[in-house]
């Protein structure tokens, strides 16, 4: 049996989906109620959803919107974006979702990692860490609200630290691969594998899902993507798909 997770990422904007190509240039790809319907149909693994404009608008996450949707899903849904407290959380696991990923807040104020672990447990606690690279070729932890900007944190300090505040899981995701279908970093996804025991969402340059077999070998638990699964073709025609199961059974561990 598969134990590799295959998770479309959706990108949330006001109440629509877009997709970006390295957290830039969002285009329209659809109603989230329409795309979640159409990905029930296809049975998926595990679905993220992510608003990539609560924090910047400073605003706190939509939660009626949120209750809506997660009404709407009959697989497992994480949800990002706006959180800044145990509030946010509490609303947002009683709106019926599984999961909360927690990025801005992990450079802020860490120790809400702890807090919400001990509280809800690590199984719905998922730090997601944006990681980009500097003009000498080095990774470093991105903050990513309304513009991408360098910190000094090394990412692999980063993660283990999230760790050992209570993390059940870590969303790797990667600014410069976003949206480029280039593949993985897969160095750098197996060196922060390598640093944690907890299990690793690999997400930012999927192009194929032969892709998705090299991010495990790297170490990853579970792939994560959203231009393969909402564009089809060299045109980027909007089509919202996934793999056939049985490929994925066959292809993946």
């Amino acid at each position: 049996m598969r134990k590799t997770r295959v998770i479309p990422v959706l990108l949330l904007k006001g109440r629509g989906l877009v997709k970006t190509t390295r957290f830039k240039n969002p285009i329209y790809v659809g109603d989230p109620i329409n795309v979640v319907r159409i990905l029930n149909e296809k049975e998926i693994d595990e679905l993220m959803i992510l608003d990539i404009a609560a924090t910047s608008d400073n605003r706190e996450p939509d939660f009626d919107y949120i209750s809506l949707i997660a009404s709407e899903c009959f697989m497992p849904l994480c949800y990002g974006g706006g959180i800044r407290n145990i509030s946010d959380i509490e609303k947002i696991l009683k709106a019926g979702v599984e999961k909360t990923a927690i990025n801005t807040q992990t450079i802020e104020r860490p120790d809400l990692i702890r807090e919400a672990s001990t509280i809800y447990g690590s199984q719905s606690i998922v730090a997601a860490i944006d990681i980009k690279t500097n003009r000498a070729g080095k990774p470093y932890v991105a903050k990513t609200a309304g513009q991408v900007k360098l910190t000094d944190i090394d990412p692999a300090k980063h993660v283990r630290e999230m760790v050992n505040l209570g993390a059940g899981e870590i969303f790797f995701n990667s600014v410069d691969r976003d949206g480029t279908a280039e593949g993985y970093d897969l160095k750098l996804l197996n060196k922060i594998c390598n640093s944690v025991s907890v299990p690793m969402i690999a997400s930012g340059g999927a192009g194929c899902i032969e892709d998705f077999l090299s991010a495990t070998k790297a170490g990853a638990s579970a792939v994560a993507a959203g231009s393969m699964f909402v564009f089809h073709g060299k045109y980027k025609a909007v089509l919202i798909n996934y793999p056939d199961s049985a490929i994925l059974d066959e292809l993946l561990p």
